[in-house]
């Protein structure tokens, strides 16, 4: 290649370099050989050496929800690049923007069974926002740069590029690359609706004006628009209270006083209350999934309901809606603020701070013998700064992450919401220490999850990455364990994990600092001494095996069937 070519792999990385991308997270193989070999040329651009593709996906996630940019993981063909699905599949559910790059077999093997071939693109068309094969060298400017439109733009998701060896090799003359790269993208049928329709805000407004009950949803939608400041202004101008849902927590500032904290299975109280009472919900980016809603026939039956959401496949997908508004939300609350007047709602309101007293998050009074998971928690939240970064796995210790801890600022919980994908939690600090490398990040992880994906503790050693990681280790697969205690009579079947690696072992194996705590002493004494220590550390967390996650309204169920009102069943 001389100085007046460039060839396809050098092309993906320029047309990176060029959009702004200044990290990526990857894994190497056969079919991006090309590309790694030219990464050599481009410091401006650093390369995360991930140890499983999967761990890739989900660092290129939590990197896209702390820093506001894409994130951008690479995998080569076949096995590498099916191993990126679950993490793609965890982005498409949360809205997340990425893009995903995978090697091909070169064009003359595929659809023939090569070796590590597979159709990456069909395998993830459900699960991407677009996707690409790229068959032309002349095409692969403007893919990668729609690709990167695509998936900022209108509601965030995972876009993939599946490119062959051979069009990586091929080369152009970089006269004709840069006046590709020129040509101004046009997506047909690609429009994103962002000004929302006046007369239904209009009709919002009246609403909002004579509305005796109102209730603000706020969603990650919020979160997404950078809509944090209107929804505030919304709120206290007419004196509405704010529930948050799991990935929407941040959105609203959680010591605010009309804030209720989140809403649904292992919401509030207060917060799942006043969806019954409610006789206006304003739903602010959500989408109403079953988590929120249980039975959507029963939810908030006795309110109109004022939907905004830029997507308008989410309008009436899983509750029948009064006022849609499609728009984002940043412009549609800003219009809607310029109506809406001053208000105050004090029966409203101090009914809901009945609620509050009655039934606060318990967190179960200290045991010398026994360390519970929720007093680690609510100790954590004592320590930590407003700013602070909490990346959280799936399962118990996720629940009592999003009630124990108060989320003062925008883009301070990474968690896997519509997926629920275990794993997702370390690779995903990862990402979001990358993302934000002056904030503190935190991961509070359950030790089954820790089990799933614990190789990429190679990253934070290797990049010296100052991540406190949390484990609240109860020796089971919680969440399934209290389901099964609850619905199934106890039969547990097949969550025990009392047979696990030593996690202390486990991180002098990959040369970091760790240490255990299994009681309220060891707690006191130590906690906040580690986690505001300088480099990253492992706290093993040895916490009461058959704790649960309350309060519980059961899946499919009505806030009527709600249990452990005050913390126990």
């Amino acid at each position: 290649m001389s100085a007046e070519t460039i060839n396809g792999a050098r092309i993906v990385l320029e047309t990176l370099h060029r959009l702004g991308v200044t990290d990526m997270f990857g894994y190497p193989g056969g079919a991006v050989i090309p590309i790694y070999d030219e990464i050599y040329s481009f410091p401006e651009i650093k390369h995360y050496f991930v140890r499983h593709e999967q761990g890739a996906a989900h660092a290129a996630d939590g990197y896209a929800r702390v820093s506001g940019k894409i994130g951008v993981c690479l995998a080569t063909s076949g096995p590498g690049a099916t191993n990126l699905v679950t993490g793609i599949m965890t982005a498409y559910m949360d809205s997340v923007p990425m893009v995903a790059i995978t090697g091909q077999v070169g064009r003359p093997f595929i659809g023939k069974d090569s070796f590590q071939e597979a159709d990456i693109q069909g395998i993830t068309m459900p699960i991407t926002k677009h996707n690409y094969l790229v068959q032309d060298i002349h095409d692969l400017p403007r893919i990668i740069k729609e690709a990167y439109f695509i998936a900022g733009t209108g509601r965030p998701g995972p876009v993939l590029i599946d490119i062959p060896k051979d069009i990586q090799t091929e080369t152009i003359s970089l006269a004709e690359y840069n006046k590709l790269y020129e040509v101004p993208i046009s997506l047909e049928g690609y429009d994103p609706t962002y000004k929302g329709h006046q007369g239904q805000i209009k009709k919002a407004a009246t609403l909002i004006k004579n509305a005796k009950r109102p209730l603000i949803i706020a969603g990650a939608g919020i979160l997404k628009a950078n809509a944090m400041a209107e929804l505030k202004e919304l709120a206290e101008t007419a004196q509405i209270p704010v529930t948050n849902t799991l990935v929407g927590i941040g959105g609203f500032p959680g010591n605010h006083e009309l804030a209720l904290g989140m809403v649904g299975m292992h919401g509030s109280v207060a917060a799942n209350n006043c969806t019954d009472e409610a006789d206006l919900v304003i739903a602010a980016g959500i989408r109403f999934h079953d988590r929120i809603t249980g039975h959507p026939d029963f939810f908030c039956k006795k309110a109109k309901i004022i939907h905004i959401d830029i997507d308008p496949a989410e309008i009436d997908k899983n509750v029948a809606i009064d006022v849609p508004i499609v728009g984002d939300l940043k412009h549609v609350l800003s219009d809607l603020n310029a109506l809406v007047e001053p208000v105050t709602h004090e029966p409203w309101l101090a009914q809901i701070r009945e609620w509050q007293e009655e039934y606060p998050m318990v967190v179960p009074e200290p045991d010398k013998d026994e360390l519970h998971p929720q007093y680690v928690l609510s100790e954590l939240n004592k320590i930590i700064n407003d700013d602070a970064v909490i990346v959280t796995d799936v399962g118990q210790h996720q629940m009592w992450a999003a009630q124990f801890l108060t989320h003062k600022s925008p883009h301070t919980i990474v968690t896997s919401g519509g997926a629920g994908t275990m794993g997702y939690g370390l690779p995903a600090a990862i990402g979001a220490q990358v993302g934000a490398p002056d904030k503190q990040v935190i991961l509070v992880v359950g030790d089954g999850g820790f089990q799933m994906t614990f190789e990429e503790l190679m990253m934070v050693r290797q990049y010296n990455l100052p991540i406190k990681i949390v484990i609240i280790n109860n020796g089971y697969l919680g969440m399934v364990r209290q389901w099964q205690e609850i619905f199934n009579d106890r039969r547990y079947s097949y969550v025990d994990l009392e047979v696990s690696p030593d996690f202390l072992k486990l991180a002098d194996a990959f040369g970091l600092k760790a240490n255990r705590l299994d009681t309220v002493e060891a707690l006191d004494k130590n906690f906040k001494r580690y986690i505001t220590s300088p480099g990253s550390i492992i706290l093993d967390c040895r916490v009461s095996r058959e704790d649960n996650v309350l309060p519980m309204i059961p899946a499919g169920g009505t806030v009527s069937g709600m249990m452990g009102k005050k913390g126990v069943l």
